[in-house]
């Protein structure tokens, strides 16, 4: 079984053939707009709108920590909104990152890549603006996806 692969580049541009998810972690308050979600946002509107809409919608659906959006953006490529932010501050109760949240929306994901039969692509999600650390959120990924054999690329952007 192999790993996580790590490449430099632009993970909204994964080269690999096959259904791609491209996966990111959003805050729990409708935030968007600083980070990763401004690639996104350059190349395909329909993430943003989603989350937007699944957000202003959350008293009816599943919106919150832990949950995950799948938005699809061209035949073979989905992006995942993974709910894995509490607010957008650090303050008195630490950095927004909130690990077990991530760890249920990679369960999420991992279900989701399996059954679209896709590789996972994604920045070093919750170690940016979110406020995590790699050492704890690198496990979580191989624990919850390279273990069930999904192809996960990891970007480190360029620049």
């Amino acid at each position: 079984m192999s790993g996580i692969m790590y490449v430099r580049g632009d993970a909204t541009l994964p080269s690999v053939k096959g259904v791609k998810l491209i996966a990111h972690v959003c805050n729990d308050i409708g935030g968007w707009g600083r980070g990763f979600v401004l690639a996104l946002s350059r190349r395909w509107p329909e993430p943003e709108k989603a989350y937007r809409a699944w957000h202003r919608d959350r008293a009816h659906n599943d919106f919150g920590l832990g949950a995950a959006q799948f938005v699809q953006v061209e035949r073979y490529v989905w992006v995942a909104n993974l709910i894995g932010q509490r607010g957008i501050r650090r303050g008195s109760k630490g950095v927004p990152v909130r690990y077990e949240a991530i760890d249920a929306a990679l369960d999420r994901l991992a279900d989701r890549a399996v059954a679209l039969d896709a590789s996972v692509h994604m920045p070093r999600i919750g170690c940016g603006l979110a406020g995590g650390t790699w050492s704890r959120v690198e496990p979580l990924i191989t624990q919850r996806l390279v273990q069930r054999g999904i192809a996960v690329t990891v970007y480190d952007h360029e620049g």
